[in-house]
């Protein structure tokens, strides 16, 4: 059995399964902290911004109660309004009056985190709740992580990424509601979106599945040559269209399952 340094930790948060894998070799009393703090950073976003929480500073927004000026969601509306912009507003955090921003705020937790503990020294890690996915640093000394990209239908691995530093969303599997019409859109299987900050791949990822296979493969493209973003998107029959730059993250190996 192959051992690793550091240390891993799994608990439910927005219900469902949230891992932080430290593999930079720091002495355990200096990782579990770490970890302790990752999981308090993690539950606090939780509390803070779930539309389903009358509580949180969120609920009280959609019920017109008085919430706290904090500066994370100061940021984070703004962040969703900049996207909203981007995306010609295929992504969109109001709906029918509504505050969700769902579509960002997962990815936004997990960026941040990634970035504090880098900052703290653990510097190679893999954080993954659902199918966002940040890595940093190396899984072993000098070799990249690898990350199956799975078909959120099947759980079958598309495509291998192999990456030091990079950010992965996957969209798809669980409704996406288009925001011009106000129904779930699933003319898409998956789309697949990588770069450098997650909190934004996660956003296009978002907006590009409500689009739908014209309109997000045109946007693609354009991200593509704008942006350090690249993208796969899987359609309805399974075909697969993806960016030149993806492939520049892959391999043509593929995983088992």
């Amino acid at each position: 059995m192959t051992t690793f340094p550091g240390s891993a930790r799994v608990d439910t948060i927005m219900g469902m399964p949230v891992s932080v894998d430290i593999r930079t070799a720091l002495p355990r009393r200096e990782l579990n902290p770490l970890l302790d703090d990752a999981f308090a950073w993690l539950r606090w976003v939780e509390d803070t911004f779930s539309p389903d929480k009358e509580g949180s500073q969120i609920g009280r927004l959609n019920h017109g109660r008085t919430i706290e000026q904090i500066p994370e969601l100061i940021e984070v509306l703004h962040r969703c309004d900049e996207l909203s912009e981007a995306t010609g507003g295929w992504f969109d955090a109001r709906r029918n009056g509504v505050l969700d921003p769902s579509g960002y705020i997962k990815g936004w937790a997990l960026e941040r985190l990634s970035r504090a503990l880098a900052n703290a020294g653990a510097v190679d890690h893999r954080i993954t709740a659902g199918r966002d996915i940040r890595v940093r640093g190396s899984a072993t000394p000098g070799r990249p992580w690898r990350i199956g990209v799975r078909d959120p239908h099947d759980d079958r691995v598309r495509k291998i990424v192999l990456a030091h530093d990079l950010g992965i969303s996957t969209s798809g599997g669980s409704p996406v509601v288009d925001p011009r019409t106000g129904e779930p859109q699933a003319t898409l299987r998956a789309v697949t979106v990588i770069g450098p900050d997650l909190a934004v791949a996660d956003a296009y990822a978002t907006a590009m599945y409500a689009m739908g296979p014209v309109l997000a493969r045109r946007f693609a493209t354009e991200l593509a040559a704008a942006e350090p973003y690249q993208t796969l998107i899987i359609a309805r029959d399974g075909q697969e269209v993806a960016t030149p730059g993806f492939a520049t993250h892959g391999t043509t190996e593929r995983l088992a399952g």
